[in-house]
């Protein structure tokens, strides 16, 4: 685990599971700038360590580099060993997913499909988040509150020809999370699925915090089609805080010229 600190911060613990260059990175951005230590986590520590350094610097908080296999039980268990022992985790964002075999996202013959490929996607979008949830569940329900939020796509909804391997682990990310609400929700704990019906571009500003998106400043859309994963995070903060009467389970988001899925 290495540390990017810069300041002590007097709210929980968000952790990010699943941080790449886009959505995850400005999700992770966006709860440190409202004051979270955060933990990002992800496999590539080397990248994620540059993140947590450019997080801390730019919001002034404390963020937390730790390498996660999500397809590995005991990796997700000592990555959570580390994510527990800055404190009680009151944020769960499950981002990860199985990039596919075939690199550029087309269609792939069922009968080309490797066993192992496939069950490395299910093992990647819904059982790490199984154990991730697991390892968070008991703080939040003896505090009585928390927020677990589960990043799903197009995939999550539809099955589409050539994507076994992508639908069935989003298909059952998605189920995991309706489960959780029912069982978790009446505890205090919000469980919330977000489906990403659309390709993720680079944020429209480059990092620096005076010129990022205000809360409901309304921003023009990419002419490429692609989502803003900065406007992409003001959701997934907006899920966090909204009031215990009305809570979101489901929401799906999508650009105004929409493509097809996501890539975090």
């Amino acid at each position: 685990m290495r540390s990017m600190a810069s300041s002590t911060s007097t709210r929980g613990i968000a952790a990010i599971v699943g941080v790449g260059p886009k959505l995850g990175r400005s999700i992770a951005r966006k709860f440190a700038h409202e004051g979270y230590t955060v933990a990002i986590l992800a496999r590539d520590l080397g990248r994620l360590s540059l993140f947590a350094d450019e997080i801390a610097r730019e919001e002034k908080a404390q963020v937390f580099a730790i390498r996660i296999d999500c397809s590995e039980s005991r990796s997700v268990r000592e990555a959570f060993e580390g994510v527990l022992s800055l404190g009680f985790v009151e944020v769960l964002v499950y981002n990860a997913y199985q990039p596919l075999s075939n690199s550029n996202w087309l269609p792939t013959n069922f009968s080309d499909i490797r066993v192992d490929s496939f069950e490395k996607s299910l093992a990647v979008s819904s059982v790490g988040a199984f154990h991730c949830a697991q390892q968070v569940l008991p703080g939040m329900v003896e505090r009585g509150r928390g927020t677990i939020l589960f990043t799903g796509c197009s995939a999550s909804l539809n099955g589409m020809a050539g994507f076994s391997e992508l639908c069935c682990g989003k298909f059952a990310l998605r189920a995991l999370s309706q489960c959780l609400a029912r069982e978790f929700q009446p505890l205090g704990v919000h469980v919330a699925h977000v489906v990403i019906d659309g390709v993720i571009g680079p944020p429209r500003f480059q990092p620096s915090t005076s010129q990022r998106t205000l809360v409901g400043e309304q921003q023009s859309g990419g002419g490429d089609g692609s989502m803003d994963p900065d406007a992409l995070a003001q959701t997934y903060w907006h899920l966090h805080v909204q009031n215990q009467t009305a809570w979101t389970q489901e929401i799906d988001l999508r650009p105004s010229n929409p493509r097809f899925f996501y890539c975090n």
